[in-house]
């Protein structure tokens, strides 16, 4: 064996970890080849037929492109890209001027982020199909996504924190989501020396309350000592009332953490008992802490988004409030916590360690009671490792990240080195069996898996470091998940699928639970938007100094107006569009020439408003861009720009064409809007 003499202990483990992923890599394109695949009836349990529906919504987080994807299940459909921290110019989310407000923040507009983790809301720990969150980790913030619509309704900026990682898992009731930093950083942030980060640097646990749309806001934050936070996860059933997060660089590092912030033998998981803050909280033992944080919420009936600042948050120390957190000693640089259905178990993932180390509730609550404590720090007591251990899975794998669990006793637990995922058995500890899945696995995802109720059929893995799956697409390689069946004894493979971004985490449901309320169109006599357009009598064009109004409604298949002169160089025009249909999927379109924004996308009953600043004297088109009729490409009209200071005369006309399509369409056959 090759040996390497002269490097400290975590650089043999990178060695180590370096020489297995090669080996590794060999070893699975054998491993998960198509043979293997298609020796069974993979193709068939995948097969969703024409006009038929898959079984389950699956919603990955996009990644980098700061987006969450909703995939059909088991057939792998992509449905939709959810725009939520990053413009989209497919319909203009984040473009037009009632959604700009929701990328709001104290740095300004930010159109863009880094989504890492979604979560369903629960009832009674069930994922219930309401809503779904997802964090951004670039600039903190979380995010509620209405089923009924698919659209992202709120988002709360988080304050004194350095990167929204561990977010935003929620409790059994969803009354809380959470949101832990990833970096510590001073808090309040202030010019201070980087060296001095064991002195200034801290991590931050907020609580936010997530059960009423509209509302969500920092209940409470923990003040926590200055470690890297990674996940966190609700206790349920015996455990519940009680959150875990994951902590890497306990060792307090600032400088090359790949050496640095693996030092130890064990990190910590923190336990905090969340009643015990909301007593504390009551007694009056948190401190205002001046903060600056945007709310921002898109209004149900004006369809439009408004930003609100905030100033302040109520700030918990540990030191203040005796039994709110425990530090549960735990193998190495965890990323997962993840807590079984029972709620007894809580499965840690050490990127490092060699066993799947799994605490006990009832041990750790023992342990508390006996005063089983092995330290403190920052005034937090750190439990015994061995008064809180329930049992250890021997010899798993290399590089346990994530659990899962299918809710008949077993737990699946990716592992990223040996790029497998390994099956094992609550209470015994024993490896079940092992599935190769493809280079180098993340997160893994059963629907419902991290809740009371898992709905244990498929397993979805998602990769981490993507190879070549698919035809190549230059230095970039798409990213991709693959479809486990587990309802059997033995995990079976089924199906790849590419997904956008780099998928972090996902949540998924049976589809019944969301198609139930999914909304089919906005009731047009319920638009409160101040620019709607509710009639083609009602459009015209208005002056505001340099400002043009343009109020128009679109309708299969014509705009109204659909001529408008006047309008000045040096002005700046406002096309308010009201989608006047009221029909399931009938969404129009709009796009300018020379627009340096985007279009939009306007669905039915809703009126979008983009600006578009004409750079140049002439006559520039207008035209749908969502095909809606036949008659779709005659659905345009024009816009005039003379020189500034010139006398024509503002005016909106409506064609003689445009005038009577209403009656026009009442003579054409119109489809049946069923969806089957």
């Amino acid at each position: 064996m090759r040996r390497f003499p002269f490097l400290p202990k975590p650089a043999l483990l990178f060695a180590a970890g370096a020489a297995a992923i090669a080996v590794f890599y060999a070893c699975s394109r054998t491993a998960t080849n198509t043979s293997d695949v298609l020796a069974g009836n993979a193709a068939s349990k995948v097969y969703v037929a024409p006009g038929t529906y898959d079984e389950y919504y699956a919603f990955l987080s996009g990644g980098y492109n700061g987006q969450v994807m909703a995939y059909g299940l088991p057939s792998g459909r992509l449905l939709k890209l959810i725009g939520v921290f990053s413009q989209n110019p497919e319909t203009g989310w984040g473009y037009s001027e009632e959604t700009r407000p929701m990328l709001q923040t104290t740095y300004g507009l930010v159109p863009w982020d880094d989504t890492h983790h979604t979560e369903l809301s629960q009832t009674a720990g069930v994922p219930d199909g309401r809503w779904l969150f997802v964090n951004g980790n670039n600039t903190p913030r979380v995010a509620r996504i209405d089923l009924k619509t698919f659209e992202t309704t709120e988002i709360l900026q988080i304050p004194n924190a350095g990167g929204g990682h561990a977010s935003p898992f929620t409790t059994p009731d969803t009354k809380y989501i959470i949101s832990a930093t990833r970096f510590s950083v001073p808090v309040p942030n202030a010019d201070v020396p980087i060296p001095s980060y064991k002195q200034n640097f801290k991590g931050t646990l907020s609580f936010i309350t997530a059960d009423q749309p509209g509302r969500m806001d920092i209940a409470f934050q923990v003040m926590m000592p200055g470690f890297n936070y990674d996940l966190g996860h609700a206790g349920k059933d015996v455990s519940d009332g009680w959150f875990f997060f994951t902590m890497y660089n306990t060792e307090q590092a600032y400088e090359k953490l790949e050496l640095n912030a693996s030092q130890k033998d064990k990190d910590f998981i923190a336990a905090v008992n969340y009643r015990q803050a909301e007593q504390c909280v009551a007694q009056g033992k948190a401190k205002a802490t001046s903060s600056d944080y945007f709310h921002n919420v898109l209004d149900e009936k004006t369809r439009m988004a408004r930003s609100e600042r905030r100033t302040s948050v109520k700030m918990l120390d540990p030191r203040d409030c005796p039994g709110l957190v425990y530090f549960l000693p735990t193998p190495k640089s965890p990323h997962g916590v993840d807590i079984d259905p029972s709620g007894e178990y809580i499965v840690a993932g050490g990127k490092l360690a060699t066993v799947i180390p799994v605490h006990s509730f009832s041990r750790m609550q023992k342990a508390i009671a006996d005063k089983q404590f092995e330290s403190d720090v920052d005034g937090i007591p750190v439990l015994k490792y061995a008064s809180t251990i329930g049992g250890e899975v021997q010899k798993p794998g290399l590089g346990p990240l994530h659990t899962e669990f299918d809710g008949k006793g077993n737990a699946y637990t990716s592992m990223f080195i040996s790029s497998e995922v390994v099956k094992w058995k609550l209470g015994t500890w024993e490896v079940l069996d092992r599935m190769p899945v493809y280079y180098s696995v993340g997160h893994i995802m059963i629907p419902g898996g991290d809740s009371k109720k898992p709905w244990g059929k498929y397993l979805l893995a998602m990769n981490k470091i993507t190879k070549d799956r698919y035809l190549p697409t230059g230095p970039e390689l798409a990213q991709s998940a693959q479809l486990i069946d587990i309802s059997g004894d033995k995990m079976k493979m089924l199906l790849d699928f590419p997904t956008l971004g780099e998928p972090h985490y996902a949540q998924a449901i049976p589809a019944d639970l969301v198609t139930r309320t999914s909304m089919k169109f906005h009731k047009l006599s319920e638009n409160r938007n101040p620019d709607i357009t509710a009639s083609e009598a009602a459009g015209g064009i208005r002056r505001e100094g340099k400002k043009v109004h343009v109020n128009m409604v679109a309708i299969r298949s014509h705009f109204a107006p659909d001529n408008l002169e006047g309008v000045q160089l040096g002005d700046t025009v406002l096309f308010h569009v009201t989608n006047i249909e009221q029909d399931w999927d009938i969404v129009h379109g709009f796009g300018v020439m020379g627009a340096t924004n985007s279009g939009i996308v306007i669905p039915p009953g809703e009126t979008r408003t983009i600006k578009w600043i004409p750079s140049m004297v002439g006559v520039f088109p207008f035209y749908c861009t969502d095909f809606c009729s036949a008659l779709h490409q005659e659905m345009q009209g024009y816009i005039r720009v003379s020189p500034a200071g010139s006398n024509v005369a503002l005016s909106a006309n409506v064609s003689a064409k445009a005038a009577t399509q209403v009656e026009r369409m009442k003579q054409v056959p119109r489809a049946s809007s069923a969806p089957r």
